[in-house]
């Protein structure tokens, strides 16, 4: 194999691919980038057996072929050469030669037989969604995805596509996260997708205005748009029926400004370490009071909201409430409270919704206090 190529479109696309390429494996080709020139152009992947990347840049192909090479120095090298064009001629013997301006560098490659294939889903399309769109519903709910690996299936979000909507779902038994949009679909189905192969559809897809073309079947999803295909296994499993667990009604309104509550609750927090968590203490009456005590000091807090119906006292897991409020995208939250040990909603205010906020609900579960 023998090609020329623009360095920055090579940098880029190599910094693209190995976002899949495995660290440390027990199949040393997957720690490299597979890279197959042919006609005009060459392809790299990056692959680690449960996620795929794959773009494809222009190229002057003198001498077509394939090479693995190694990802993390390959990439170096790349990104720190000097001129506007890279060279790289492969041999028989298992060495990559790559030129750049006054640099030229002899590395061993890995062989191109002992790169496992790509998978080949045959996944049917199942829907199209603009970039920004899917990119604001992935990284609105990734926030409650499980990093237990105890139940793997609540490690990834749940699509469920219909053919009219488009539901997304994480959940990690503490905080549930729920978005939707309206779309049109030619499958229905539920799937659930690898929380890493999500944040790396976000990074790569962009959040323009280029539509993402979304295919599935009941073992793959493939991601399509701004010059990538990402692959990626579907995780296996029964996923909580989160319809079940959002409460039905209130007792308790509030809606609160997202930006003050923010600040409020980071001010309280700031007696709590990883070594003392004692829970927040709010009241939900008059006003909104927030409390905490730990061996650090104590901390009383207050703020306006509009509150309607029943005054209540929550306990709340701070880092849990906070990244609900943040990832509200909000200017304005409301809360809807049934009780001090239930559930809390957390929805987006009427004001937002007009301004073309995206409906969501996320649900935050209490914290008993000791003496309760």
């Amino acid at each position: 194999m023998k090609i020329i190529c623009t360095r920055t479109l090579l940098a880029d696309a190599i910094a693209g691919v190995s976002r899949a390429v495995s660290g440390r494996s027990t199949i040393p080709a997957l720690e490299g980038i597979l890279l197959q020139a042919e006609g005009f152009q060459v392809t790299l992947t990056g692959h680690d057996t449960e996620i795929a990347i794959t773009t494809t840049i222009e190229a002057n192909v003198m001498e077509p072929g394939q090479a693995v090479i190694p990802a993390k120095l390959f990439g170096d090298l790349v990104r720190r050469m000097n001129g506007e064009e890279i060279e790289i001629t492969t041999t028989m013997n298992g060495t990559a030669n790559i030129k750049g301006a006054s640099a030229e560098f002899d590395i061993s490659s890995f062989s191109v037989d002992d790169y496992p294939t790509l998978p080949t889903p045959g996944a049917e399309k199942a829907l199209e969604i603009q970039a920004s769109v899917l990119n604001e519903m992935i990284s609105r709910t990734l926030y409650a995805v499980s990093q237990d690996d105890k139940k793997p299936v609540h490690t990834g979000e749940l699509f469920s596509i219909e053919e009219n909507k488009l539901t997304v779902v994480a959940l990690d038994g503490y905080r549930l996260a729920i978005t939707e949009q309206e779309i049109s679909s030619s499958q229905q189905l539920d799937i659930i997708i690898p929380a890493k192969a999500l944040t790396e559809v976000s990074r790569l897809m962009g959040d323009g205005e280029e539509v993402v073309k979304i295919s599935a079947n009941r073992h793959f999803v493939v991601f399509i748009a701004g010059g990538y295909t990402i692959i990626s296994r579907l995780l296996e499993g029964a996923f909580l029926d989160y319809k079940r667990v959002v409460p039905q009604g209130y007792r308790t309104r509030v809606e609160i400004d997202v930006k003050m509550f923010v600040e409020t609750v980071e001010r309280a927090s700031l007696i709590i370490t990883e070594r003392l968590k004692n829970p927040l203490r709010i009241t939900f009456g008059d006003n909104v009071i927030v409390r905490c005590q730990t061996n650090l000091g104590k901390v009383h807090d207050s703020m306006d909201a509009v509150v309607e119906g029943e005054a209540v006292e929550i306990g709340f897991n701070n880092r849990y409430l906070l990244d609900a409020l943040r990832n509200s995208g909000c200017e304005k939250v409301v809360l809807e409270l049934s009780g001090p040990l239930s559930p809390v909603k957390v929805l987006p205010s009427a004001q937002d919704l007009e301004q073309g906020k995206r409906p969501f609900q996320f649900l935050v579960l209490p914290v008993r206090f000791k003496n309760d």
